[in-house]
């Protein structure tokens, strides 16, 4: 895990505010909140200071937030410096990795992708690349052990990777081409790979015709369709798989 330090004061822009959209923006996220509890609004609005500034989050806009809410600079820094979701050096133009680090992944194989950012990115995390389009960095936990090893990259996950799966995710970010977001391998969302192995007997979706409470009983084809796994189950034209 990178240590959680502010970029250095050469990297680091002279002044940071709020453009006025932003501000009006902020104005309305504070208002969500009771009088003396500002304070609140501190992950969005560091959130949105990050995204003004480019990527990352300078000192100057963790000090513009500061002063926005009222708060102590120390406090602003203490959210900053915890979370990886705030990036306080400058990254990639096209791409910035986060790869999971924690045992999960590190069984599944997080090393291979480890190896690649330092093969196609830079050697070291938190830096970034030659020609300036890419960063990475080792992060804890992301939420996906079960589609382990995975990666962020911006707001996106990828996941259920292989050192050649990877590559190809950070290909199409540098042809402009990004790969859909989630697994990738044929596996639907965090299913079981392969489909269903539970609840899979088509009796099981039979709704009965008597008593106290009748419908209509299902054919044999609605019951098979029923119990199919997720991931192979048709859907209508025009209306999102479930």
């Amino acid at each position: 895990m990178a240590n959680r330090r502010l970029a250095d004061a050469h990297l680091q822009p002279k002044e940071f505010s709020f453009t006025a959209e932003n501000r009006a923006w902020a104005d309305k996220v504070i208002a969500r909140y009771p009088e003396g509890r500002q304070a609140s609004a501190v992950i969005p609005l560091l959130w949105r200071a990050q995204e003004q500034a480019g990527g990352w989050l300078p000192q100057k806009a963790i000090e513009h937030v500061a002063d926005f809410l009222g708060m102590a600079k120390i406090r602003v820094l203490e959210v900053a410096t915890f979370y990886t979701m705030f990036l306080l050096s400058p990254v990639g133009k096209k791409a910035h990795v986060q790869v999971c680090g924690t045992t999960p992944c590190r069984l599944r194989g997080a090393d291979a992708l480890f190896e690649v950012c330092a093969r196609k990115i830079h050697p070291e995390p938190l830096h970034v690349s030659g020609d300036g389009n890419y960063s990475w960095e080792e992060v804890e936990c992301l939420g996906a052990c079960v589609n382990a090893p995975m990666v962020l990259i911006w707001n996106d996950t990828y996941e259920d990777l292989t050192a050649e799966s990877f590559e190809k995710v950070l290909d199409g970010f540098a042809n402009g081409k990004p790969a859909k977001p989630g697994p990738q391998i044929e596996r639907h969302f965090s299913a079981p790979v392969g489909g269903a192995t539970t609840l899979t007997d088509p009796s099981l979706y039979v709704r009965p015709s008597g008593g106290d409470n009748p419908g209509p009983a299902l054919t044999d084809a609605d019951a098979k369709k029923a119990a199919a796994p997720a991931n192979v189950r048709e859907t209508p034209a025009g209306q999102p798989s479930t």
